[in-house]
């Protein structure tokens, strides 16, 4: 295999932690790569600023149209536009290879200067319905990268380059998935990891305490959890399992996810894009409830393909409620073997390599920088993409 002369590379991500940590696992990949890396995030973005070791941050402005009224939008047009002139300015002074954006309006400013500046673009889709602003830019990139092969909304036939690398995540991720599932027998510690998202979730908060203290005793002595509250549910919640037999540990914000999986048999929470990337592969199985407010209703189609091949359990938020839950928890301790073979089904779906395959097509734009019409590849099969690019090199 050639290798490639090394480059600086431009990531553009921000908000969330669903945008944020792809960014992070591709990072770290083409930094063991040889690579320079920049991030270009928001305001909430710089919150993970402390995870991009070795990167360099700079900040700009930004903001969404999604739910504004006339006026908000209005007062968003200078915020976009100021957000563009900054990045604008840093992308000429970095000068970079290529500009990669993870979706979400704190990523559009980035990509609309890079494309003004005429430097290879990439975006990437970490959900299984392609987002309102990559959809919007995706015909006017290089690249377009997808985590899941049956993306909805997405235009085949009008990008430059389309290809499935998965959704990148952390190499502490990846490696548990070669490492043995944890024993469960019919005696021993069922361990459950429950999280909400980066900012928690309410309804876990209500009903994941109200659904243990439910079980029978010898059940609630096997269990251990670890849940992941907001700050106004956190009290509440211990109180309710200060009367159980249960081993609990209760934190706002979840530092160590890597090491909290890798000891979990089972968890619990929304279905994000990060989050099912993360269980399948590491090989966990879930019971995921969908954000019922997420835009064209993309954590319930994240979840279907980990769900119809038996990698986990789906429930809608107003089906998930604490009776519903104590019964599958009792279920599941009672026949552990079904929890051990969602897990199996769970890491057969996982893409460990994504982080890898995404690495090579921000190499590939890079490596033509300055010739832009040899970035375009169009229609390729979407299944020989990922090998396409690596055959070419």
């Amino acid at each position: 295999m050639i290798r490639l002369r090394t480059s600086h590379i431009v990531l553009a991500a921000g908000g969330t932690g669903g945008h944020m940590f792809p960014a992070l696992a591709l990072m770290e990949e083409l930094l063991e790569r040889g690579h320079k890396v920049s991030l270009i995030t928001d305001k909430r973005g710089l919150k993970y600023r402390k995870m991009f070791k070795g990167a360099k941050i700079y900040q700009v402005g930004s903001a969404s149209f999604s739910d504004k009224g006339i006026l908000g939008k209005i007062l968003a047009i200078p915020k976009i536009i100021s957000g563009i002139f900054e990045a604008r300015s840093i992308l000429k002074m970095i000068a970079p290879g290529a500009v990669i954006g993870f979706g979400g309006y704190p990523s559009f400013p980035t990509i609309r200067a890079a494309l003004s500046l005429k430097v290879p673009t990439c975006l990437h889709e970490q959900n299984a319905v392609l987002g309102r602003v990559n959809r919007y830019m995706a015909k006017s990139v290089d690249a377009v990268a997808l985590s899941f092969e049956e993306t909805a909304k997405v235009n085949w036939h009008s990008y430059n380059y389309t290809a499935v690398t998965g959704n990148p995540v952390r190499k502490e991720i990846v490696e548990i998935g070669d490492l043995y599932y944890p024993t469960l027998g019919d005696e021993r510690i069922f361990r459950i990891l429950v999280i909400g998202g980066s900012q928690g979730a309410k309804i876990f908060s209500e009903v994941v305490p109200q659904a243990v203290s439910t079980l029978p005793r010898a059940s609630q002595r096997r269990l251990q959890i670890t849940q992941q509250c907001r700050d106004e549910d956190i009290e509440a919640v211990r109180a309710i399992y200060a009367d159980t037999k249960i081993a609990v540990e209760l934190t706002t914000f979840i530092e160590d996810l890597p090491t909290c999986l890798r000891w979990s048999h089972l968890v619990i929470g929304r279905a994000g894009a990060s989050t099912v990337s993360e269980l399948t592969t590491a090989g966990r199985p879930g019971i995921l409830v969908p954000y019922p407010y997420a835009t064209d209703d993309h954590q319930t189609a994240n979840a279907k393909e980990m769900i119809t091949n038996g990698g986990g359990w789906l429930y809608n938020n107003r089906d998930f409620n604490a009776k519903t839950l104590a019964k599958v928890l009792q279920r599941m301790s009672r026949h552990p073997n079904e929890v051990w073979t969602a897990a199996e089904q769970s890491r057969k779906l996982g893409k460990p390599y994504a982080a890898k395959d995404l690495a090579d097509v921000v190499e590939r734009l890079a490596l033509v920088k300055g010739d832009r019409a040899a970035v375009k590849i169009n229609k390729i099969p979407v299944e020989e993409a990922s090998e396409g690019i690596r055959a070419e090199r």
